[in-house]
């Protein structure tokens, strides 16, 4: 391959713009030339391209979001929009395309392949929810972000003898609300997958008091329910003082961590190493701290493996 596309889809993560500038960087020094794709697959049809250089990605590695910008696009889940799409793109000279996004970014990535025009993804979402890999980009700047919300929010529970849910992002994963409520000591962390009636959590809170616990932190994924609705059952149910917090899209932004911004870069390096082998229909990907990569339709069909160990220690060091 000469020629290669590349673009940002879905929600933003921090790392994105670490594995942009890898990938155009390393393309470069490999002979291949590089189309930034604006907005993801809706810059595809919109023939959104811009030609990159080396100074294109130049300050960029320490910022968060993305510079393609990125959007999520329904129409693409339509076969004549994914040939539109492949046509603009042989028309522009791109031979293959590197697809930086989660799971429903990988789903666009996937029904290219399936049409014979080779893309590798890279995993790039803050909620850590595709199986193949350890890590995605954005989950480890994610849970910092948290961790230093829930750190500030503890000194003032504490102060008041009071206890504060806080509601962090992950619908269907927990890992964000798992990984921050166990660094934040955190005396009972909700997730999707671990079910828990508002009974158990209320005997459970009760039980802390009971102990002589005067202020109490409950992390909640925001796929179990709100912190609102939950605060206001406690309120209504116990002589408890509590607070809800909603952490919301502060999660996604910011400087990404030194973490982040390498597992970009290596991301990067060897998705453009695939293209260059003309080898597409790829996810990359991290495993056992070793860069790796998969058959696109097998890494998605892959089931996730919750951490049933991280989340047992959590309930005993949290008692």
């Amino acid at each position: 391959m000469k020629r290669i596309g590349i673009l940002t889809s879905g929600g933003d993560a921090p790392g994105m713009n670490a594995a942009i500038r890898s990938v155009v960087r390393t393309a470069l020094c490999g002979g291949m030339s590089v189309v930034g794709i604006e907005r993801g697959y809706q810059g595809i049809l919109d023939k959104a391209f811009r030609e990159m250089h080396m100074r294109s990605v130049s300050d960029i590695v320490q910022r968060g979001g993305t510079i393609l910008r990125t959007a999520r696009c329904m129409d693409f889940h339509k076969s004549e929009c994914q040939d539109e799409a492949i046509a603009n793109m042989r028309e522009e000279g791109i031979e293959g395309l590197i697809v930086i996004g989660g799971d429903g970014s990988f789903r666009g990535a996937e029904a290219l392949s399936k049409k014979g025009f080779p893309t590798v993804g890279i995993p790039g979402t803050i909620d850590n929810d595709l199986a193949y890999t350890d890590y995605t980009i954005g989950f480890h700047t994610a849970c910092n972000t948290c961790l230093e919300a829930i750190d500030r929010i503890r000194d003032t529970s504490s102060s008041h003898d009071r206890i504060t849910i806080v509601e962090v992002m992950g619908r269907h994963c927990g890992d964000i609300a798992l990984y921050t409520g166990i660094a934040g000591g955190a005396e009972l962390i909700i997730i999707p997958e671990v079910p828990m009636e508002f009974s158990e959590i209320k005997k459970s809170l009760i039980e802390a008091s009971q102990k002589g616990k005067t202020s109490g932190m409950v992390v909640l994924a925001e796929g179990v329910c709100g912190a609102e609705e939950l605060m206001r059952f406690l309120q209504r149910e116990t002589n408890l003082s509590v607070r809800a917090t909603v952490l919301g899209h502060q999660q996604r932004g910011g400087s990404p961590s030194m973490r982040d911004r390498l597992l970009g870069t290596q991301f990067g390096y060897h998705a453009v190493g695939l293209l260059k082998k003309d080898i597409g229909n790829r996810v990359v990907g991290i495993s056992k701290e070793k860069i790796v990569d998969y058959d696109i339709m097998e890494a998605l069909a892959m089931p996730r493996k919750f951490r049933k160990d991280l989340y047992k220690m959590a309930g005993v060091v949290s008692q």
